[in-house]
C-alpha cells in the first residue's frame, strides 16, 4: 500500500480558472460545502459560512466551534470593503493577579493549555453576523453540510492525520492530564488518532452545530451551550462564565491598507497582526526588486519583517486598551526612515520570541462580485485541550499570548482582547477588488502575506505559483528557517550576511495559503496550498 505522505516526485499545479463561483479551502470537504450552498442559490457569504462551519469538523486540528475568526470581504451590494473582528476577550474574572495567586503561571508566563488561556469563542458569532448582513440562504442551510460531515463521517486526509497525531503527546505531557480527558474521548479512540482513509465521525459536534443552526448561534452565547461551558468551567477551576459569553458581540471594522506599487494591500486593524505585513511592505516599497530569487531580495524582506514585528510587539493589543496611533507606522515617511536602517547584513531588531500555532484560512467568490477572505483558529492546534463534555466544543487557548507583565502593551486584563495572530488579506487596485488571499500559521502569517503579495505584485507570479514558491520564516533574533526546496546557494549567501539559517523538512512551519484574483468581470483565478490537503471547488 502506498504512503500518501511520501511525495517522491514534484507535481505541477496550475491556477484554476472559473467564472461563476470559487471556494478555496485547506480541506476538500470544506470547499465542497461552500460550493453546495452556491448551487442551492447562495452567494459567497453563504459559502464562507458553510466552509467555515465545515472546517471545524474536517480540520479540528487547527480550529473548532470554540475558535476566533476574522473576515475581510468585498460586498457587491454595498460596493465596499468591510472587515469583521470576531476575536473574543479574556473572561472578566481573569487577571494577572488571579493567574499568579492561583498558581497557574508557568515560568512567569501564561500557560499554554488548560482553562487559564481560554478566551471567549468568536467564530459562531462571526457566522451569524455575516449571515445577518449578507447571506441569501437560511442559517440552517449554510450549516447543513458541516452537520452532515460530523454525523455521517468523512475520510481522514493525509496531512490532517499527521497534524492529528501530534495532539495526544501535547496534552498528556501536562501537569494535570485529567483535565483533557474529554479531549481524548472526543478526538482519539483508545489513544489512537485517525490514519489516512479512516472514517471520522463527531456526533457531539453534529448535535452542537444543530443547536447553533437552530438558534442563529444564540445557543453558544445565551443558551444551552453557554450554560454548559459555564458549568464545565466552574467544575474544573476555569475562569470563563456565562456572562462572558452573553456580553460578546463581533465588531464590524474598516480594513487598513498600504499602497504597494499601485495595489492596496488590506488587513484587519489591531488587535490583529495584519499591521506587521503592512509595515513591512511600507518599508519594502522603497526598494527596487529586479529579481525574486537572489539573496538581496530575501535579505531585505527578512529585515523588513523583523522591524515590523519589533513595532508590533511593542504596540499591538486591544485597541480599546491603548492610545497608540497605528496609522503612524503606515505613513510614507515611516517607511522611508525604516528602509534606511536596512544595510547589507542581518541585525537583531527585536528580542521577543513568537510562538507556533495552527489556523485555517479560506476564500471564496461568486458571480455577483462578492469576494470573501476568512480565517478561523483555535490558536495552537486543537487549542487549550479543553473540550466541553458532550458537545464537541474544543476551546481555543488564545489567552496564551497575553503578557503577565503589567507594563507590556499586551498585558492581561479582564475583558481585554489579546494580540491576535490570525489575519485575512485582500488586494484592491484603483478602488476595485482584485481578490482575497491569506497564509495561515501563527506568526508566519504576516511573513506569508508579504511573500505571497510580492510574488504576485513584484514578480508577476500567478496565484498558484505565488503560493507554491519556496518560503522562508523568521523565528527570532537572526534565526531564519527555509524549506528544503529553498535554493541552497541563496541560503549560504544569507548565512554570510549574518542570518542564522536552518532548513526545515516540516511543511507546516511555513503556513498554508489560498488566493483568488479577478482580472476581469466573470473571470476568477485561484491558487490553493500545495503544502496540505487543499482543494478548490468551482463553477
Amino acid at each position: 500500500m502506498f504512503d500518501p505522505l511520501s511525495q517522491r516526485y514534484a507535481s505541477k499545479r496550475y491556477p484554476i480558472y472559473a467564472g461563476r463561483a470559487m471556494v478555496n479551502c485547506s480541506m476538500p470537504q470544506a470547499s465542497a460545502a461552500g460550493l453546495q450552498t452556491m448551487l442551492k442559490g447562495g452567494n459567497a457569504f453563504d459559502a464562507a459560512i458553510a466552509a467555515a462551519a465545515a472546517l471545524t469538523v474536517v480540520e479540528p486540528t487547527s480550529n473548532g466551534i470554540g475558535a476566533d475568526a476574522f473576515c475581510i470581504a468585498w460586498s457587491a451590494k454595498e460596493h465596499r470593503l468591510v472587515g469583521l473582528n470576531a476575536s473574543g476577550p479574556a473572561p472578566l474574572g481573569l487577571s494577572i493577579e488571579r493567574v499568579i495567586e492561583d498558581g497557574n503561571a508557568e515560568d512567569g508566563h501564561m500557560p499554554r493549555f488548560g482553562w487559564t488561556p481560554v478566551t471567549v469563542p468568536g467564530a459562531p458569532a462571526a457566522w451569524a453576523a455575516l449571515h445577518d448582513r449578507f447571506a441569501k440562504l437560511t442559517f440552517a442551510q449554510d450549516l447543513a453540510p458541516a452537520i452532515d460531515y460530523a454525523r455521517n463521517g468523512y475520510p481522514c486526509n493525509p496531512n490532517l492525520s499527521l497534524l492529528w497525531s501530534r495532539g495526544p503527546a501535547r496534552y498528556a505531557a501536562t501537569h494535570a492530564p485529567e483535565v483533557f480527558d474529554e479531549w481524548f474521548s472526543t478526538f482519539t479512540k483508545g489513544g489512537r488518532t485517525p490514519q489516512p482513509g479512516d472514517i471520522i465521525t463527531l456526533p457531539n459536534h453534529a448535535d452542537t452545530l444543530e443547536k447553533i443552526a437552530d438558534t442563529h448561534a444564540e445557543a453558544m452565547y445565551t443558551g444551552e451551550l453557554a450554560k454548559a461551558i459555564d458549568a464545565a468551567s466552574r467544575a474544573s477551576g476555569g475562569y470563563i462564565r456565562y456572562e462572558d459569553l452573553a456580553r460578546f458581540k463581533p465588531e464590524w471594522v474598516d480594513p487598513i491598507s498600504v499602497n504597494y506599487r499601485g495595489y492596496d494591500v488590506c488587513e484587519i486593524p489591531p488587535n490583529g497582526q495584519g499591521i506587521v505585513a503592512l509595515i513591512a511592505l511600507n518599508i519594502l516599497k522603497n526598494f527596487a526588486f529586479d529579481a525574486k530569487d537572489v539573496a538581496l531580495t530575501y535579505h531585505r524582506q527578512i529585515e523588513a519583517i523583523k522591524i515590523a514585528f519589533g513595532c508590533a510587539f511593542d504596540s499591538v493589543t486591544d485597541p480599546d486598551d491603548t492610545d497608540v496611533d497605528y496609522g503612524k507606522f503606515l505613513t510614507p515617511e515611516f517607511g522611508i526612515e525604516q528602509a534606511a536602517r536596512i544595510g547589507d547584513t542581518a541585525e537583531v531588531r527585536t528580542t521577543s520570541t513568537p510562538s507556533n500555532s495552527g489556523t485555517v484560512y479560506m476564500c471564496c467568490a461568486d458571480d455577483e462580485g462578492n469576494m470573501v477572505s476568512y480565517i478561523q483558529s483555535n490558536f495552537m492546534g486543537f487549542g487549550s485541550g479543553i473540550v466541553i463534555p458532550n458537545t464537541g466544543i474544543a476551546l481555543q487557548n488564545r489567552g496564551y499570548d497575553f503578557s503577565l507583565d503589567p507594563s507590556r502593551p499586551n498585558a492581561l486584563k479582564p475583558g481585554k482582547r489579546s494580540y491576535h495572530t490570525i489575519i485575512p488579506g485582500f488586494l484592491m487596485k484603483d478602488g476595485d477588488p482584485v481578490g482575497p488571499f491569506g497564509v495561515m500559521g501563527g506568526y508566519m502569517q504576516p511573513q506569508g502575506h508579504v511573500q505571497v503579495a510580492m510574488n504576485y505584485i513584484d514578480f508577476g507570479l500567478d496565484p498558484q505559483q505565488a503560493l507554491d514558491a519556496p518560503r522562508w520564516r523568521w523565528d527570532d533574533h537572526n534565526n531564519v528557517r527555509v524549506e528544503d526546496r529553498f535554493d541552497t546557494s541563496i541560503a549560504l549567501e544569507l548565512q554570510r550576511r549574518g542570518h542564522h539559517m536552518l532548513m526545515s523538512m516540516d511543511l507546516s512551519d511555513f503556513g498554508r495559503g489560498q488566493m483568488i484574483v479577478s482580472p476581469a468581470p466573470g473571470v476568477l483565478i485561484g491558487g490553493t496550498e500545495s503544502r496540505t490537503d487543499s482543494n478548490i471547488s468551482c463553477l
